[in-house]
């Protein structure tokens, strides 16, 4: 037969273990109660004993031996002594000095039932000192209260005995109706228990599936607050909001995971068609192809241009790199009106075809406007801004740059606004314009007067990186505004974010 074992309580599920705890605590709750109850009963009814005995003896140890032999019962069945009636269970002896019986009361019984005494002479008695005793009866069946007294005015002594039979079985009924009792609350408890940890622990056991589905791969899952106020409770709403941190996390980790695996395509395709055409003219070069000195100069000068739209691209890709770094900017004091008239008269040059304008943001003549950054920065922001307009409108296009404050009374902002009358922007293009790579027209190359996709989030980063934000206000047709806001120094900053308008992107913003 295989050897039955007990499970280790390691291996008890929490709500056993409570009960079984709790049903052994209750036990032995029980268990001492009764040990209490009933010996506190059985000293009392030896007490009650006692005084019985104390009480005959009292009237005993005054009166005489008579001679020997044996006193015969009065008609009550009672032998009288003086003072009173001896109680009928009780039995007495006169005992000389010696500790032999002088006298017999009580001997109607038989022999066997009688107390076995102990050898008791005078002075056994007085080493007593009137304390009764215990003793076993003649046959050993039953036990005996004893109580030995020395004779008032005569040698001797009197002993009295009474059965505790009567006290036994009192005490073991008792102790049974105890046990009874005992049994059936710690059942009951054990029952009550079973079924108030079973619902205690129910939020519990939400908690454990709720975090089986998380990892199984669901992070939607959420546990239920039935009671805030309570510990488990207020366990279920920390646990929600720890799940709700990490289902925000991993879903920003997945999301930044597919960003740099189609930062890492675009960056790739990007460069792969220079270099395509940087090795097709230098193998067309080195197979003799080219024999024109002029052709010669023409790829000379194709591969010249790829190169620097390698350089370009990679520059852009390294300074995306140290913003992602978080490397601290140099913080000097930047009037935006400079580095706009600056732009206007680069776009004069660049393209002289084109209307533009430098203006406040509310029309008039544009004044100072001073933030705390980094100038090389805040240009380079203002460049791709006007790059963008240059590249994503049609030739002829007017542009105009504004400056000014905004935001709201008491805490404006410094901005800075180029807007341009071109096509404009979808609201699914103006919401993706800040991404990495994103182009609004997916097959137009640089080459072909498209972007690499990197001037704008390089914008943004490095607005978020002067604790400013950048918004886009755009409507198909109806032209592309870009707005930068950054903080001005004795005012707090505003929160780094993007944001994006559709409506008219002409005319005076404040």
């Amino acid at each position: 037969m295989r050897r039955m074992r007990l499970a280790h309580p390691g291996r008890l599920s929490l709500r056993v273990r409570v009960l079984i705890i709790a049903t052994a605590l209750v036990a032995v709750a029980l268990l001492v109660s009764e040990t209490v109850v009933v010996g506190s009963l059985r000293g009392y009814l030896t007490d009650q004993v006692d005084r019985q005995l104390e009480q005959a003896a009292r009237g005993l140890a005054f009166r005489p031996p008579e001679a020997q032999g044996e006193q015969r019962p009065g008609p009550s069945g009672n032998r009288p002594h003086a003072p009173g009636v001896l109680p009928s269970r009780i039995v007495a002896e006169y005992l000389a000095p010696d500790g032999t019986t002088s006298q017999r009361l009580r001997t109607g019984a038989e022999q066997e039932f009688r107390p076995s005494l102990p050898h008791l002479d005078t002075a056994a008695v007085q080493v007593r000192g009137n304390r009764a005793f215990e003793t076993d009866s003649v046959s050993g069946e039953t036990r005996w209260r004893v109580l030995a007294v020395p004779l008032r005015g005569g040698e001797g002594s009197v002993v009295l005995a009474e059965p505790l039979d009567d006290v036994h079985a009192t005490v073991d009924r008792m102790r049974s109706v105890c046990l009874v009792i005992g049994t059936t609350c710690l059942a009951v408890l054990a029952a009550a228990g079973w079924f108030a940890l079973r619902g205690g622990l129910r939020p519990l056991r939400r908690i454990e599936e709720t975090a089986a589905a998380i990892a199984a791969g669901d992070l939607s899952h959420r546990v239920p607050v039935v009671a805030p106020g309570t510990e488990i409770g207020r366990l279920s709403a920390s646990l929600n909001g720890m799940l709700a941190q990490i289902e925000t996390a991993f879903a920003a980790r997945a999301e930044s995971e597919t960003r740099m695996r189609r930062f890492v395509a675009d960056a790739g395709h990007e460069l792969r068609t220079p270099l395509a055409s940087v090795r097709g003219f230098a193998e067309l070069y080195r197979m003799g192809a080219l024999t024109d000195p002029a052709e010669v100069a023409r790829t000379m000068r194709r591969i010249e241009d790829e190169a620097l739209r390698m350089g370009g691209l990679v520059e852009d890709l390294l300074q995306l790199a140290r913003l992602d770094e978080q490397r601290p900017l140099c913080s000097e004091p930047v009037d935006l009106r400079i580095l706009s008239a600056d732009a206007v008269h680069d776009i004069k040059t660049l393209a002289p075809d084109r209307p533009v304008t430098l203006t406040g943001l509310d029309g008039g003549p544009a004044r100072p406007v001073t933030v705390s950054g980094d100038e090389a920065r805040l240009r380079q922001v203002v460049a791709n801004l006007v790059s963008n307009a240059l590249t994503h409108t049609p030739a002829g296009t007017a542009i105009r740059i504004a400056v000014g404050h905004a935001g709201p009374v008491g805490t404006p902002c410094a901005a800075l606004e180029v807007a341009d009358a071109g096509p404009g922007l979808t609201l699914a293009d103006a919401q993706r314009v800040f991404e990495r790579f994103y182009r609004v027209d997916s097959s137009r190359s640089r080459a072909a007067g498209g972007g690499s996709g990197l001037g704008l989030a390089i914008v943004a980063a490095l607005v978020n990186a002067h604790a400013g934000r950048v918004e886009v206000r755009t409507a198909p047709g109806e032209g592309a505004s870009f707005r930068v806001l950054l903080p001005v120094p004795e005012y707090g900053h505003p929160a780094p974010s993007t944001r994006t308008t559709l409506g008219r992107a002409d005319g005076p913003r404040s």
